[in-house]
């Protein structure tokens, strides 16, 4: 049997001389802990070495596919006979040495212990391979290995933007405080120009050109100043306020505009720098977010690969960590964006749509992100495409709100019918649902009432006869009872046509109305006796109680006046 074991040579290939060891797999560990053990066991029976890097590159990368190279399929051609078996490392690659070439593969517990022990003792089963030289070959195939498999470019050194970036932003801070002093320091001998000028660099500019206020009747400003600004300024220099300044003072004031100007230059220099650079390391970044967002988000993330790394929802908030943990701690709403919200997509958004829109465009820079760090595309082609589609999705939300606010979804305004009934803003209505009126229908006069409005008549007088009547004895509520019914039997009639039981009716109401009212007056009456009886009742208690009580209060009395 023979072993087949990759180096970073090259390729070596062992025969077992002892075959019978590999069935104990647990123990054979033992046979390798000295070179002269792992003799016995394995022999050297030929090795190709790799020629260059490449093509040591280029056989670990088929072999990392499970593919073998052709310079391994002549070697294995070469010193493979029909009949022996070859162990390899990996069980696919076997499958397809044994479908081209025709050789039988092992890959078992006991290969891999074989394979364990000859790693372990490789320097002194070949000889002419040292340890020394062994390990700077692994070091570099591995380096190679790993730059073909990321597809690392060494244009894409983003420690250049982090600086450059770095640096930009410490320009306009130093630019910010150098500009404000010079306004302040000028302020006291010309405070008007403040106001008339109101951009730093052409601030500077004026102040080193016209120097003492009193030059600016006889200088002109045409290549600095548009035309208007420059005669405001010479109609403001002939009535200033301020204060006379010496020559020497001046002198001083128009060093630090130099110095502003210069600054300002080499910062217009910087940003030309940063944005080649961009556009040639993350091109679908800058075309989705800017040269600067894009160069913060990297210069925050720490390279482009850890950015690539990153998730949509992680570069969303990228750079609002504080308020992020400050949000999860208080329980309030998290951030919406962080770094990103400069972006100008984020800022054509309404108020209400930059969450939304922010979400989309962190989703899109993060596969941004990722195609300019690990990909072979060195257009903007996607980044240009993404950033189209989030601009349509833009005027969507747009469009979806304006048709809101108009009614409609299609922008009309959506006109309500005007019920004086219905309560605004609600559903419900003020007064009760009205019922169909049968009498509408029939050709009789116009007075007769039907049998549903009688009946809810009747419902209406039952609830004021129970709320105004006093509680009366068990015999008058029987009474009403009997009375009650014998109306609901009347009114369950039909009424005839003519006009002789329409005047029936109407004289049975007028009766029952005189008898409840009579009922009424004898019920109040009740009440009020009643009511006079007991107040009778709680004054002779009174009086008794007071009579019982003056005898007592004598013999208390008495008893203190035979203690004293």
């Amino acid at each position: 049997m023979l072993l087949l074991f990759e180096t970073p040579a090259g390729f070596a290939l062992f025969k077992v001389l002892n075959e019978g060891k590999l069935s104990n797999v647990e123990d054979l560990w033992k046979e390798f802990s000295s070179s002269e053990s792992a003799r016995k066991v394995v022999k050297l029976k030929a090795f190709s070495k790799f020629e260059n890097t490449s093509e040591a590159l280029e056989a670990a990368t088929l072999l990392i596919d499970s593919k073998p190279s052709k310079g391994l399929r002549k070697f294995l051609h070469l010193h493979c006979k029909d009949g022996e078996k070859l162990a390899v490392a990996d069980s696919k690659l076997g499958n397809i040495i044994k479908e081209k070439l025709k050789i039988d593969c092992i890959h078992d517990n006991a290969v891999m212990e074989l394979m364990r022990g000859v790693r372990n003792q490789l320097t002194e089963l070949i000889s002419g391979l040292a340890v020394q030289d062994l390990a700077p070959m692994s070091l570099g195939l591995s380096h190679s290995l790993s730059r073909y498999k990321l597809k690392f470019s060494a244009d894409k050194v983003d420690t250049m933007i982090i600086q450059a970036i770095g640096l930009l932003d410490d320009l306009d801070k130093e630019l910010n405080t150098y500009a404000m002093r010079v306004r302040e320091w000028y302020g006291w001998h010309f405070p008007e120009l403040a106001k008339i000028v109101q951009d730093n660099i052409l601030y500077a500019k004026t102040v080193k050109l016209m120097g003492n206020r009193t030059n600016a009747a006889k200088l002109d400003f045409s290549e600095i100043l548009p035309e208007e600004v420059e005669t405001e300024l010479k109609e403001a220099a002939m009535i200033s306020m301020g204060t006379e300044v010496s020559d020497l003072d001046l002198i001083n004031i128009k060093e630090l505009c130099d110095q502003v100007l210069s600054l300002a230059e080499y910062r217009a220099q910087l940003y030309d720098y940063l944005k080649s650079r961009m556009n040639t390391i993350a091109p679908n970044l800058t075309a989705l977010v800017g040269e600067l967002v894009g160069a913060r988000l990297i210069a925050h993330g720490g390279s482009l690969l850890n950015l690539a790394k990153q998730p949509g929802s992680t570069v969303q908030i990228l750079g609002a960590e504080k308020a992020l943990f400050r949000a999860l701690k208080t329980k309030h709403a998290t951030p919406k964006y962080g770094l990103i919200y400069h972006a100008s997509l984020i800022g054509q958004a309404a108020p209400k749509l930059k969450g939304k829109i922010s979400r989309s465009l962190a989703a899109k820079a993060a596969l941004a992100i990722r195609c300019d760090a690990l990909g072979d595309i060195q257009d903007n082609s996607m980044g240009l495409e993404n950033r189209a589609k989030l601009e349509a999705r833009l005027r969507n939300l747009e469009g979806r709100e304006l048709g809101h606010y108009a009614g409609s979804v299609k922008g009309k305004p959506k006109i309500e019918v005007y019920d004086k009934d219905r309560k605004k803003g609600a559903g419900a209505f003020i007064t009760a649902a009205k019922t169909y009126n049968a009498a509408a229908d029939s050709l009789l006069a116009q007075t007769t009432k039907t049998n549903v409005e009688k009946q809810e008549e009747t419902v209406t007088k039952k609830n004021t006869e129970t709320v105004e009547e006093a509680p009366a004895s068990g015999e008058d509520q029987k009474e009403k009872k009997r009375k009650t019914k014998k109306a609901d039997d009347n009114d369950a009639v039909v009424p005839d046509s003519n006009a002789s039981a329409q005047a029936e009716d109407e004289e049975v109401t007028k009766k029952k109305k005189k008898k409840h009212s009579a009922e009424d007056v004898e019920a109040k009456d009740n009440v009020k006796n009643g009511e006079v009886a007991e107040k009778k009742k709680k004054k002779r208690k009174h009086a008794e109680n007071e009579e019982s009580e003056v005898p007592v209060k004598k013999e208390r009395k008495k008893k203190k006046k035979s203690e004293y």
